[in-house]
C-alpha cells in the first residue's frame, strides 16, 4: 500500500490532527470541521507533495493555516447563537472548583483551552503531539526561538491559570 494513500494518511494521522484541531479551536465540532477541511486538501494536493516523509507537517501547517482563516473570518463575521438572544436564555453552567491537589488530564486540557491561540498551538504541538521546535516553527510558520520562547510563557500562563482555579 502507498505510504501516502488518502486512506492510509487519514488512518495514521487523523487522531493527532484531531486533538489538535481540538485543542485550537475549542468544540468538537469546529475541530473535526477543521480536520475534514485539511483531509480535503490533502486529497486535492497531496499528491504533489515529493518528500513523503513531510506529509505529517504539510497536514499541521495546513490544519493551522485553515483554522487562523476560519478564526479571521469568524472576527469579520461573528456567529450569534440564537438562544442568546432571547431576553430570558438559559445560563451557562458555573466551573466546578478542582479538588486541592489534585490535577487530572481534563482540567489541565480546560485551562489549555483558556490560553490564547498563540501560546496554545505550540503547547499542543509540543506536549500533546510530540513535534521538535523546529517541525513546530515549520507548522506555524515562525521562528524556532519563537516557539521556545512561546512554550516558556505558555506554560507560565498555563500555570497560572491553573493556580488560580485551585486557588479558594
Amino acid at each position: 500500500m502507498d505510504e501516502l494513500s488518502f486512506e492510509n494518511v487519514v488512518n495514521v494521522h487523523y487522531e493527532s490532527l484531531y486533538r489538535f484541531a481540538l485543542s485550537l479551536a475549542r468544540s468538537e465540532a469546529d475541530a473535526g470541521d477543521l480536520v475534514q477541511q485539511t483531509f480535503c486538501r490533502w486529497a486535492a494536493k497531496g499528491g504533489q507533495l515529493r518528500d513523503k516523509s513531510k506529509a505529517k507537517s504539510w497536514l499541521f501547517t495546513t490544519l493551522h493555516r485553515e483554522f487562523l482563516g476560519q478564526r479571521r473570518r469568524d472576527d469579520r463575521f461573528p456567529k450569534v447563537e440564537i438562544s442568546s438572544l432571547a431576553e430570558d436564555g438559559p445560563e451557562l453552567a458555573a466551573d466546578l472548583p478542582l479538588p486541592q491537589n489534585r490535577l487530572d488530564g481534563a482540567s489541565v486540557m480546560a485551562a489549555l483551552r483558556r490560553l490564547d491561540e498563540t501560546y496554545r498551538a505550540p503547547l499542543t504541538l509540543f506536549y500533546l503531539e510530540e513535534h521538535s521546535y523546529r517541525d513546530i516553527a515549520e507548522i506555524l510558520d515562525v521562528p524556532a526561538g519563537t516557539v521556545m520562547s512561546r512554550i516558556s510563557r505558555g506554560k507560565a500562563l498555563l500555570r497560572k491559570i491553573i493556580l488560580e482555579k485551585e486557588t479558594p
